[in-house]
C-alpha cells in the first residue's frame, strides 16, 4: 500500500522551507505532481513513487540517506558540539534536512570508516549488543606484539576488574618496537581496542576502523571524504545478521 503524506509535509521535511512557505509557492502555482499543478498544500501524495517539481527543479525525494565517511583525526562523532568539528559538519548543506547522525561514534584522535544515516532501525540493528556485529581496526601499536598476545584477545582480556571482552581477532602486520596490527572485535565498549592493548602492557598510538559488519571502508576516500552508499552496501548492511 502507498504510503502518502501531505505535500507540505514532504517538501518542508526535504528543506525547501517552512510549511507557511510551501503554502505560498503552492498558490502561486509553482508546485507541480505528475505534472498536475498542486495548489493546496494539504494535497496528500506518495513522495517515493510521484515526480515533485518546484519551479524547474525536480525534488530528489528519499526517506533514508547512507552516508560512508572517512573520519580524521581532530573530528568528533556526534551530531553538535560546543567546542569541536562534528562528523556532520563534515557535510554538504543539502543533508541539512535528513537530520542524519553517526551509527556508533569513533574516538576524536581515530580515523576511519564511520557510517552515517537518519534511519534508526538500521542504525540500532548494527549497534545492538545482541548483534555482536564484528569491527576491524588498523592499528600501530608501541611494543612487540606477540603470538602471546594473540592468544590472549583469542580468550579475551580484562579492560575493567570485573568486565572480559569477547574473544578478538588479533593479527600481526609487523612486530617491532612499534608493531602494526589488524584486531577485529565483537563488542563496542569505550575506547575499547586502546584499553585491550593496554591489558597486555601496550600502548595503541595510531588507530583506524576497516570495516563494520559487512561494510568495508571505501579506501578511494580521502580524509574527511564521503560518499552515499551504493545499493549493494546497503543491501548487505539491511540482510546483515
Amino acid at each position: 500500500m502507498a504510503k502518502t503524506q501531505r505535500i507540505d509535509k514532504v517538501l518542508s521535511n526535504l528543506g525547501y522551507g517552512s510549511r507557511k512557505d510551501i503554502r505560498k509557492v503552492c498558490k502561486d502555482g509553482l508546485v507541480k505532481v505528475d505534472g498536475k499543478v498542486i495548489k493546496s498544500s494539504s494535497v496528500h501524495i506518495d513522495p517515493e513513487s510521484s515526480e515533485i517539481i518546484i519551479g524547474n527543479e525536480v525534488v530528489d525525494y528519499r526517506e533514508f540517506v547512507y552516508i560512508m565517511l572517512n573520519k580524521p583525526q581532530g573530528v568528533v562523532s556526534a551530531t553538535e558540539d560546543n567546542r569541536d568539528e562534528t562528523v556532520v559538519d563534515l557535510l554538504d548543506e543539502k543533508y541539512v534536512p535528513f537530520e542524519v547522525f553517526p551509527v556508533g561514534r569513533l574516538d576524536k584522535d581515530t580515523e576511519g570508516l564511520l557510517l552515517l544515516t537518519n534511519d534508526g532501525k538500521l542504525a540500532h540493528n548494527l549497534l545492538s549488543p545482541k548483534k555482536h556485529v564484528s569491527k576491524t581496526y588498523y592499528a600501530k601499536v608501541d611494543g612487540i606484539v606477540t603470538e602471546e598476545d594473540i592468544e590472549k584477545f583469542k580468550e579475551g582480556v580484562y579492560i575493567e576488574e570485573d568486565y572480559k571482552t569477547l574473544p578478538a581477532n588479533l593479527k600481526i602486520l609487523k612486530s617491532d618496537e612499534i608493531s602494526e596490527i589488524e584486531l577485529t572485535i565483537h563488542e563496542g565498549k569505550f575506547h575499547q581496542v586502546k584499553r585491550m592493548f593496554k591489558a597486555v602492557d601496550k600502548t595503541v598510538i595510531y588507530l583506524k576502523r576497516l570495516s563494520m559488519g559487512p561494510l568495508k571502508l571505501d579506501n578511494r576516500l580521502d580524509l574527511g571524504e564521503y560518499r552515499e552508499l551504493n545499493e549493494d552496501e546497503l543491501n548487505k548492511l539491511r540482510d546483515h545478521k
